[in-house]
Order: C-alpha cells, then structure tokens, then sequence
C-alpha cells in the first residue's frame, strides 16, 4: 500500500472518531504553524546541509560525513514513535528500504526522541536502518525545521496517552516539521520535502525515483 493510501485511511478513522471540537483545535495548529512561514525559512534544494554527530538507537555516535560514505543520504525527521504519521512513514520507508540499498543511497530517520525511546520505536516498527536522536531538537533547529507544541495540543496529546516529555525528556515539547532530504556525497540537497502539516509525508516512491536518476 502506497504511503499516501495508509495515511489517507488513519485520517478518516481518526475524523470517525475523535470529537469535531479537538479536531478543529488541532486545525487550527496547524494552520498557525502554516502561516508562520516556517517552511520558507527550511534548506532548499541547492543549499548544503551542515554536519552533525548524534547516536543512533543503539547508542553509536554518527556523522553526516560518515553516513554519506558510501553514496546519498536519505535523511527523514519524524516526531516520535507515539505519532501515527510518522510511524506510517517509517514503515513505508522500511518496505522500500531493499531498492534504496539497490540505488546505492543510505537512509536514516532523525528524531527529538530519547535513545531509549528511539530504540523502542525502531524496534516497534521492525526498522533496519538508523535512528538518530536529536536531543533537544538542537539539529533540527539549526535547520530551522522545529515548533513548540502548543499548550492546547500539550493538553490534547495527553489526553490521547501521548506523553512527549516521556518521550523527549522533561519540559521538552520541541518538535521537527515533516521533512524529508535527499542529500548527495558533497552534502548538496537535491530534494527537499517540508511541510508544516504533519499528516502530509512524501510518498518513498518518488525518493525511489530521483535516486536512480542521480
């Protein structure tokens, strides 16, 4: 099943059922953060991505440079592992994880989460390619890619059993934008994908076919 397919049937099991009043709280999140201008300000296709050491779920410390050793760097942040879109989109880029590998490219996931918390979502998600955690979110920042969750969606979150500060550490609710990046050796983007509405993830099979073309 495409990304897309599965994202379009959680939204309408979620619109079925969760109260039309948190749905529109939740809109309207979005749309503020859509107005904000944020995603005019992330890296661009043409712009060069900055380094970056982070440990991966199983606590091993990894580099930009390291990671594009071998050929392009796919590089996708997500929320965390209690965010169902993202959890959509990890496994989809699981599945086509084999024809990234035949492509030649990496691929790696960069998330806010704790090490701990990264490891259960990869091993949730029964994933065989990195995860990076961004404590803080200061990588993503640097991108200018993160939002503080606000105090409404804070209260919301919770009410789902979705704790972020278990997730991220205690007071932080800093949170990347959907983003996806197709990075070559000399760290040159060549696709970036942002957006600040995070049910909206690109669809794998489009990275699939820029990377044969490169």
């Amino acid at each position: 099943m495409k990304l897309q397919n599965a994202i379009a049937d959680y939204r309408a099991k979620f619109k079925e059922n969760v109260p039309e009043n948190i749905q529109l709280i939740m809109s309207q999140a979005t749309q503020a953060l859509n107005e904000s201008g944020m995603t005019s300000r992330a890296p661009k296709q043409g712009e060069v991505l900055p380094e970056f050491e982070l440990s991966n779920q199983l606590g091993q410390l990894r580099s930009l440079n390291q990671l594009l050793e071998q050929g392009p760097l796919v590089m996708t942040f997500y929320r965390g592992g209690w965010c169902p879109y993202c959890n959509l989109e990890l496994k989809a880029y699981q599945a086509v994880l084999p024809e990234l590998k035949k492509a030649g490219a990496n691929l790696v996931a960069i998330t806010p989460e704790l090490p701990d918390q990264s490891l259960s979502t990869a091993e949730k998600n029964a994933l065989e390619f990195e995860v990076l955690s961004d404590p803080g979110s200061n990588y993503a920042k640097r991108l200018g890619l993160v939002f503080s969750l606000p105090e409404e969606l804070r209260t919301i979150y919770s009410g789902f059993g979705i704790d972020v500060e278990g997730h991220n550490g205690k007071g932080q609710f800093d949170l990347p934008l959907a983003a996806t990046f197709v990075v070559t050796p000399d760290k040159a983007i060549v696709s970036a994908f942002v957006d600040a509405d995070y049910t909206k993830r690109q669809e794998p099979s489009e990275i699939i076919a820029l990377l044969d073309k490169l």
